[in-house]
């Protein structure tokens, strides 16, 4: 160390007079001292202000300069150095070094770039106002077809380098997928597949790039698919293939590339993952099985990859998942469940899946699940019976199937996720299946249950859709006896409540179901009706000019619907309804200015 501090003075002198020999010689003795300690040495040089020299040394002419900007990018290694280096001025020399002709110079200024930007604001300040990118872009783009090893060696610095400019930033990212590097480095990919150290920085690269919404339509005019395909497919070590994973993930968020990924053959080769690893317990293959699986339910998103893959409910890739749902496996029962699901998008896919017993499967494996079960799979396996809930052709096959029952077994479930998907599914199941709507609203147990859930204000999805069953069971069964079960379990005042949602859709089954209670049963609910101000809450909706046309209808057949009650007669009379339903006859939607016209004779005649 004490030969350090003599270099360092040393190289002070030489630095100004530049006589090349003793500059190289000292410049040796850094390199060195630097591989032996690089910290210690690095703190050194800071002390000793050396430095400010090296923007002097930093000239195309000098024979020294590949030493120089080898000693800053070893220098850079020190996260402490980074920013005195910037201040030092060194970044301006050496981005003007990267139109040098010369390999050597070409790359530890690569490399010195490259550190300096790592995790390193002001590098990267600094770097992007020397214009730096586009420079090394330009290079990728001219160097990108020679494979030999010294130029391959220069892409993988100029790739890394690019990487630690941009890496979390994402207006960098974003400045770079403007300069176009995106093609550039998916056609690096393709003609250096065979070297792994810069197939890596590829990877790393799209992985930064990939979770950048704009790179996605960049990423899908290229052949990106196909080149990850290609590369997954000769991969056999664990690392490499989850590398080539965390860039398909972000990339198949997007459609058209999810069309691209299957054509390209990632199904089948997923599929394989699938099949190899499904017996094991060893970590990495469990975490393999899992991302595998994930991605094949993510492709399944897009409409149509999704109907590729479902040919017509005949294809490989539909019947292997089929088989994933019987399985032992929690993760392929949940991906199997969860594929089912996106499988159930369009009518004719749920049809011909209903009719081919999908949903006997779907119950074996709820059924599996209801005792201490695991509630990702529970959570599934009721979202893809809800879909398949939806065609009307499926709704009585599927009640005769007993899927009401399977599914009110998770009635006691306390996990929002599964109380949500279990509310939606028995509500699709009784759409316009009077008889299943009368048995399950006469069913005290799950009446209650919404009561309670009505009031789960901590989830408002369980809390809305437990007040849209409620309606529904009223509004499909048209039953006496089901209103009078949901007016002593307390339900009433939910479906008042419900009138005044922020959704007009759920507002309007509200103010049906309560028009069908007034009809059928206003005897049973008048109490509640009046303790829950139904009569105020219908003269704010007939008044608020926001209210929509069907709103303002269905609350003045309410009205009418609501003068069989002395006492809510007499409320009504105290709000001077006429005033607000005379200004609706010259509504501008004729239902509701008729609706209007009918209601004003029927509360003059009443008064």
């Amino acid at each position: 160390m004490d030969n350090l501090s003599d270099t360092l003075k040393k190289l002070k002198i030489t630095a100004v007079d530049k006589t090349e020999d003793s500059l190289e010689g000292c410049l040796d003795c850094l390199l060195q001292a630097l591989t032996q300690n690089n910290m210690e040495t690095s703190e050194k040089m800071q002390g000793s202000g050396v430095l400010q020299l090296f923007a002097s040394l930093l000239t195309p002419q000098s024979s020294c300069t590949a030493k120089v900007a080898n000693i800053i990018a070893e220098v850079a290694k020190n996260e402490f150095m980074r920013v005195p280096c910037v201040d030092a001025g060194l970044i301006s020399p050496l981005v003007q070094l990267l139109n040098s002709k010369d390999q050597e110079v070409l790359l530890q200024t690569g490399r010195a770039l490259g550190n300096i930007c790592y995790d390193s604001h002001e590098g990267r300040s600094a770097v992007d106002q020397a214009g730096g990118a586009q420079i090394v872009i330009d290079h990728l783009r001219s160097l990108c077809s020679k494979t030999e090893p010294a130029n391959e060696k220069l892409l993988t610095v100029f790739c890394g380098m690019l990487m630690n400019y941009s890496n979390e930033n994402d207006s960098l990212q974003a400045q770079l997928i403007n300069m176009g590097v995106i093609p550039t480095l998916v056609k690096l990919l393709g003609i250096h597949c065979h070297n792994a150290a810069l197939t890596e920085m590829c990877l790393v690269a799209f992985g930064n790039l990939a979770e950048l919404e704009s790179s996605k339509e960049q990423f899908a005019s290229t052949n990106i698919a196909e080149e990850l395909v290609k590369l997954f497919k000769k991969q056999i070590e664990h690392d490499k293939r989850e590398m080539i994973f965390e860039v398909l993930a972000p990339l198949a968020e997007n459609d058209a590339i999810k069309l691209q990924l299957v054509e390209a053959g990632l199904v089948e080769c997923l599929l394989e993952i699938v099949q190899q690893k499904v017996d094991s317990d060893k970590e990495d293959d469990v975490a393999e099985l899992k991302t595998a699986s994930d991605l094949m339910v993510l492709l399944l998103l897009g409409d149509e990859s999704m109907q590729k893959l479902f040919e017509g409910g005949k294809g490989n890739v539909f019947q292997r998942v089929l088989s994933w749902i019987p399985s032992n496996n929690h993760q392929l029962q949940l991906a199997g469940a969860l594929a089912i699901a996106n499988f159930a998008r369009n009518d004719g896919n749920c049809i011909h899946m209903v009719d081919n017993g999908i949903v006997e499967k779907l119950m074996d494996l709820l059924d599996r699940h209801v005792e201490d079960g695991n509630v990702t799979v529970q959570h599934a396996a009721l979202s893809a019976l809800r879909n398949l809930a939806i065609p009307v052709v499926n709704k009585a096959k599927m009640l005769s199937a007993g899927v009401t029952e399977a599914v009110l077994k998770f009635l006691k479930s306390e996990m929002p996720p599964v109380q949500f998907k279990l509310l939606g599914t028995l509500r699709m199941l009784i759409d316009a299946q009077a008889e299943a709507a009368e048995q399950l609203g006469k069913n005290v147990k799950l009446v209650e249950r919404l009561v309670e859930w009505c009031e789960a204000k901590d989830h408002a999805g369980v809390m809305g859709e437990s007040n849209r069953l409620l309606s529904a069971l009223i509004r499909h069964s048209k039953s006496k006896d089901v209103i009078k079960t949901i007016v002593q379990s307390g339900g009433i005042k939910h479906l008042v409540t419900m009138a005044t949602s922020e959704h007009v859709i759920m507002q309007n089954e509200a103010l049906v179901a309560l028009a069908l209670i007034a009809a059928l049963e206003l005897g049973t609910a008048e109490k509640d009706l009046e303790s829950a101000k139904l009569v105020q809450i219908l003269h704010r909706l007939l008044a608020d000019e926001r209210s929509a046309p069907e709103i303002k209808y269905n609350a003045m057949v309410l009205i009418c619907a609501l003068m069989g009650s002395e006492s809510l007669h007499k409320e009504v009379q105290d709000l001077a309804f006429l005033d607000v339903i005379s200004k609706l006859r010259s509504h501008e939607n004729k239902s509701v200015a008729q609706q209007a016209s009918l209601t004003e004779q029927r509360l003059t005649v009443e008064s």
